[in-house]
């Protein structure tokens, strides 16, 4: 049986395993920023630290208002055409709203209309009655 066993065994593979230990690791954080004090850290990096902002291409992109948006190139900056976007989402929906005032003011001015020439119809019907009795 011993036999047996020895001739099963697999040369290239050990009998038992046993994993390499792994190399402590290296600290967090590489920056020395956070040692530093608090007027240091504002002379360094300024009292105010700005949007995020990357150059891509030869175009610089800035995080504001949750979007990027691109501060060079092109014939137009993306600011003003969002800027522009704005603009025009408000004045449309000025627009329907002038456009619904429009629609009450003349709903009012046809019932006005209507009660009018009904109280000349009214004042007219007087008349003639009026004449009768005479």
């Amino acid at each position: 049986m011993e036999d047996l066993k020895k001739s099963l065994k697999m040369p290239f593979f050990g009998s038992t395993f046993s994993p390499k230990k792994t190399p402590p690791r290296k600290s967090a954080s590489l920056s020395s920023l956070h040692t530093l004090d608090r007027s240091t850290r504002e002379v360094e990096l300024g009292l105010e630290y700005g949007p995020p902002a990357m150059n891509i291409g030869g175009q610089t992109w800035k995080f504001e208002e949750g979007q990027w948006i691109t501060e060079s190139g092109g014939n137009a900056s993306s600011r003003e055409l969002q800027r522009l976007k704005k603009k025009n989402i408000q004045l449309e929906e000025e627009n329907n709203l002038l456009k619904l005032k429009i629609e009450v003011l003349l709903d009012m001015l046809t019932e006005t209309t209507v009660e009018y020439h009904l109280i000349e119809k009214e004042v007219e019907d007087l008349k003639i009655q009026h004449r009768r009795k005479k």
